[in-house]
């Protein structure tokens, strides 16, 4: 419990950061978000990001409150995908690097079932939360090396490679 209790605090100090003298402390920038979701509206993600089809007229009548809410809505849904996508390509993987060591009889199945695991789910969506508060951006890199191992051939067996004297 003291290690959940230490994370939690350690997330809580993130979040009361006051911001540096370049962003604006007056709240959200609005216009920004108003553009984020004029672009999920004319994407037609809008109903499935944060529950209500927009157009882009309608995203210009919107008043700021709106804006500000559904712009959470959408911070939310971009969260929730990110670390499902961490989740599963972390499962993917590990699995996969597992099956290089261990005969696994049936890994869909162990896939599956790690998926649908409680604690697995906690755990890498809390690791997925705090590099998501700590790499920004950058965890577009992360995501990009999660996928591309999701592609690699863990069939190859070392006895298979070629030898130098062939």
């Amino acid at each position: 419990m003291d290690l959940e209790d230490g994370a939690l605090t350690e997330v809580m100090n993130l979040l009361e950061v006051k911001p540096s003298s370049g962003c604006a402390a007056s709240g959200p920038d609005i216009p920004a978000l108003r553009e984020q979701l004029a672009v999920l509206g004319s994407t037609g993600k809008a109903k499935e990001a944060i529950g209500v089809h927009l157009t882009h007229d309608q995203v210009k009548r919107l008043s700021d409150k709106d804006v500000e809410k559904y712009g959470r809505c959408y911070e939310t849904y971009v969260g929730t995908k990110t670390t499902e996508t961490l989740i599963d390509g972390a499962i993917f993987v590990a699995t996969k690097v597992a099956g290089l060591f261990v005969n696994i009889k049936d890994i869909e199945a162990y896939q599956k079932e790690l998926r649908n695991d409680y604690i697995m789910n906690k755990e890498l969506s809390a690791l997925a939360g705090k590099l998501a508060l700590t790499c920004g951006k950058a965890l577009a890199f992360s995501s990009a090396a999660v996928i591309t191992a999701k592609h690699i051939d863990y069939g190859t067996n070392v006895d298979q490679l070629p030898t130098s004297s062939e």
